[in-house]
């Protein structure tokens, strides 16, 4: 959403002045009174105030403004953006009750994307904020209404069936977000036919395997399957080593659980990427550390490429190198690692911490 110039909330002075303002790109929320004095302008007013940066907002002092949009009292109508007017769903919602700040900002919120809107750089933090499932295809509602229109009216068919069970739905362009379609394993030139992807917002991710058929049955087994937790997570993960003798164990996505989850070992885990410089130079103390060490077979010194797979979401990377020591008997609570990086630091972390959990 771009921050608004002007009023937070336009005045509409006639019913030619409601069409022009509600043919818009993005959502309207628009308020009709039956004067200015009324003291449900005057609470719509602080709400539009406090949220302009994000909706657009407008009013009218006439109720009969809005008589062929069912406007018989005062009301606020929410418009959806022409766009994306479906069969599947009202394309103005109405709202009768209190325009009092959180009841208004509840019912926007609630409201103001619809079933199936489209992801964009704008709006992926809000629509993050829930589970969310996204179709990746040539979106492009300006130069490709109908085309794009095609492909999410099947999403809309099927996922109406789903809705109000905590997970929401949205389209994307997929050459927007090639950088997500990647973490999925994906290229973003891979053919016309939608791509789906679930993630949590936890950070959880399922991929649909099965291609996208027309007439949306394997999409309906995708939710299907998903809420009925029978889907196994993807994880973006390098091919298993073959050899993993030396004695920094390598780890990859797949094998996470085996190595770093092995309920009867201490394991010290870094989390690197190849182009950094201070994972570099810690590169031979962590390999003379493993070393030192290669004899204890109750303690593991691992590292994974955080880069190339997927970080479990219980561990908190944001910066490399990152390491957590895992305790044997307790690897749901993976502890970060925050002292020096000499073999000897290493070394007496180590004997400390696990002396103290023994």
């Amino acid at each position: 959403m771009r921050k608004q110039a002007g009023p937070s909330s336009v005045a509409l002075l006639s019913e030619a002045d409601l069409d022009s303002f509600i043919n818009n790109y993005e959502a309207s929320v628009v308020g009709f009174f039956s004067g200015a004095n009324s003291t449900q302008l005057a609470e719509f007013l602080n709400v539009s105030s406090a949220l302009r940066d994000s909706y657009r907002f407008a009013y009218s002092t006439d109720v009969g403004t809005g008589l062929k949009y069912g406007v018989d009292g005062e009301c606020v109508l929410l418009f959806r953006p022409p766009h994306l007017n479906s069969e599947f769903e009202d394309n103005v919602v109405k709202y009768t009750e209190s325009t009092s700040n959180s009841s208004l900002r509840t019912f926007i919120r609630d409201n103001v994307f619809g079933l199936c809107p489209q992801l964009t750089t704008e709006n992926k933090d809000i629509l993050r904020g829930s589970d969310l499932l996204t179709a990746y295809y040539n979106v492009d509602f300006l130069r490709n209404l109908k085309g794009t229109n095609y492909w999410r009216n099947r999403i809309m068919k099927v996922v109406t069936q789903f809705q109000d069970r905590g997970l929401r739905f949205a389209v994307a362009n997929r050459q927007a977000f090639q950088d997500e379609l990647k973490e999925f394993g994906l290229d973003s030139s891979d053919g016309d036919i939608p791509v789906v992807t679930i993630r949590t917002k936890e950070g959880i991710k399922y991929l649909m395997q099965e291609e996208f058929t027309q007439d949306g049955k394997s999409l309906e087994k995708f939710l299907e399957d998903y809420f009925a937790k029978r889907l196994k997570r993807y994880m973006k993960s390098e091919p298993v080593p073959e050899s993993n003798e030396d004695p920094v164990k390598v780890v990859v996505a797949d094998t996470f659980d085996e190595i770093v989850n092995d309920p009867g070992k201490d394991v010290l885990v870094e989390f690197y990427a190849p182009w950094c410089g201070h994972c570099q130079d810690l590169e031979p103390i962590y390999k003379e550390l493993g070393e030192q060490l290669s004899g204890d077979p109750n303690i593991v010194i691992a590292k994974m490429d955080a880069t190339a797979n997927d970080v479990p979401p219980n561990y908190d990377v944001q910066g490399f190198p990152t390491i957590y020591f895992v305790p044997s008997g307790q690897k749901d609570q993976p502890q970060r690692y925050e002292g020096g990086r000499e073999v000897s630091d290493f070394i007496t972390y180590l004997k400390n911490i696990t002396k103290s959990s023994s």
